[in-house]
């Protein structure tokens, strides 16, 4: 994503907002939290506070640049918004996330809202569990 594309989503080019987006585009990790943001800005040599990052968080989120994710009630993640349909599996012990796509849980779903007489418009699946790094510890 570029200057061009927060324009066309009617928000201003701001020194923050570029910031925030770099962190995301650039960090290893695809899910951050605000705080990681903040982190990650700090070890750039860039000074934006934290209440900044959060309302830029929330800007971004309400323009569909990132997701807001929720897997435990401490902290929410955010993820860019690729408009790629993908679950979680998150990690109980470390809380490390995993990406993951499935064409038969996917295929299960719709059969299951068709057979409840329902259409489903969006939906989310996380699987809590012991990552591989973990079990070895």
């Amino acid at each position: 994503m570029n200057s061009g594309d927060l324009k066309d989503l009617g928000l201003k080019i701001t020194k923050p907002r570029m910031k925030i987006l770099k962190a995301f585009e650039t960090s290893k990790k695809r899910h951050l939290s605000a705080d990681s943001v903040f982190e990650i800005l700090v070890k750039s040599g860039e000074d934006v506070p934290l209440a900044t990052i959060y309302r830029v968080l929330n800007q971004f989120e309400s323009a569909g640049i990132i997701k807001r994710l929720n897997f435990n009630q401490d902290q929410f993640l955010y993820e860019l918004d690729d408009g790629q349909h993908h679950d979680h599996l998150i990690c109980v012990k470390c809380g490390c996330v995993e990406e993951f796509f499935d064409d038969l849980i996917e295929q299960r779903q719709e059969e299951i809202a068709k057979e409840k007489g329902s259409d489903i418009v969006d939906h989310s699946l996380c699987i809590y569990v012991t990552c591989i790094k973990c079990k070895t510890n």
